[in-house]
C-alpha cells in the first residue's frame, strides 16, 4: 500500500530542474501530455500535464496543470485524485502561484504558495483538514525560485549533455530546497513518438528532503528542442512504477 501511494507523489515530486533557455522553442501553448501509470505490468491509472498561456494580474503567464488518478480497478485498492497547478512568469517560468490538492486514500492535502519576488517573500497557506482551518505563514525565498511543475518545464528549454549536474532552488510545502539534475546518459527507446534518442536524467535534493523517501527516479526526455518526457520510472521495494507517455497534443 505504501508503494502504491508513493508513486503518485513521485510523479510530481520528480519534476524538479533548471536552466533558462529558449522557452518558446521548447514549450507550446496548448500542449497536453497523457501518461499511463503502471505498477509492474498492471495499469494503475492515468496522469496528464497541460500547458497554456493565460493572463495573470494583467501580465502574460504560463499555467501548468497536472492531474493523476487511479482507474476503477485500482480505486478499490488505493484511490488517488490529485491536481497540481503552477502559474509562472512567461519569460523565465519563475513560480508566482503554486497549488496542490491531493487525495490519496485517506490522505488529504491542500497547499498554496503565493510568491512575491520583489519582497523575497512567499505566503504559504496550508489547510488543516482535521480542524477545518487554514494556517498561513511567511517564508523568505531567493530572488528566483521554481515550483515542482515550473521547474520541470524549465528543464525542457535547456541544452544538456551527459555528465552535467545542474542546481536549482525549488519552493514547495513551506520550504526552499536545493535541487540537482543529474544528466546520466543518452538512450534510444521505443515510444509513442517512434524510436527516439532520449536523455536520461535523475532529479535529487541536497540534504534531508522529500526525495529520500521515494527511491531512484529516472526520466527520459527526447533529445531534441522539445525535450518531451516519454517515460518516468521509480524503483520501489517491490518492483517499480512507470509513467509512459501515450499521447501528446502538439
Amino acid at each position: 500500500m505504501r508503494d502504491k501511494k508513493r508513486f503518485f507523489i513521485v510523479f510530481f515530486v520528480a519534476i524538479v530542474f533548471i536552466s533558462i533557455g529558449n522557452i518558446y522553442a521548447a514549450l507550446n501553448d496548448g500542449e497536453r501530455l497523457v501518461f499511463d501509470i503502471k505498477y509492474g505490468l498492471v495499469t494503475a491509472g492515468e496522469a496528464t500535464l497541460n500547458l497554456q498561456k493565460i493572463q495573470h494580474q494583467e501580465n502574460e503567464a504560463w499555467r501548468i496543470f497536472s492531474t493523476a488518478e487511479t482507474n476503477s480497478f485500482f480505486d478499490r485498492v488505493f484511490r488517488v485524485r490529485d491536481t497540481i497547478e503552477s502559474i509562472s512568469t512567461s519569460d523565465s517560468l519563475m513560480s508566482l502561484v503554486f497549488t496542490k490538492r491531493l487525495s490519496e486514500g485517506k490522505y488529504r492535502q491542500h497547499r498554496i504558495h503565493q510568491n512575491y519576488f520583489d519582497q523575497n517573500l512567499s505566503i504559504y497557506s496550508n489547510f488543516r483538514f482535521n480542524r477545518g482551518v487554514w494556517e498561513e505563514s511567511r517564508i523568505e525565498i531567493p530572488s528566483g525560485t521554481y515550483d515542482l511543475l515550473s521547474a520541470f518545464y524549465q528543464v525542457r528549454t535547456m541544452d544538456m549533455v551527459p555528465g552535467q549536474t545542474i542546481p536549482i532552488n525549488v519552493t514547495t510545502d513551506g520550504k526552499n530546497y536545493n535541487a540537482l539534475v543529474n544528466v546520466l546518459r543518452k538512450e534510444t527507446i521505443n515510444t509513442v513518438l517512434g524510436r527516439v534518442e532520449c536523455l536520461v536524467i535523475e532529479p535529487a535534493l541536497e540534504g534531508e528532503a522529500i526525495f529520500q523517501q521515494t527511491g531512484d527516479i529516472h526520466i527520459w526526455l527526447t533529445n531534441d528542442d522539445r525535450k518531451i518526457p516519454v517515460l518516468l520510472q521509480s524503483k520501489v521495494i517491490f518492483g517499480h512504477f512507470r509513467a509512459i507517455l501515450k499521447s501528446v497534443n502538439r
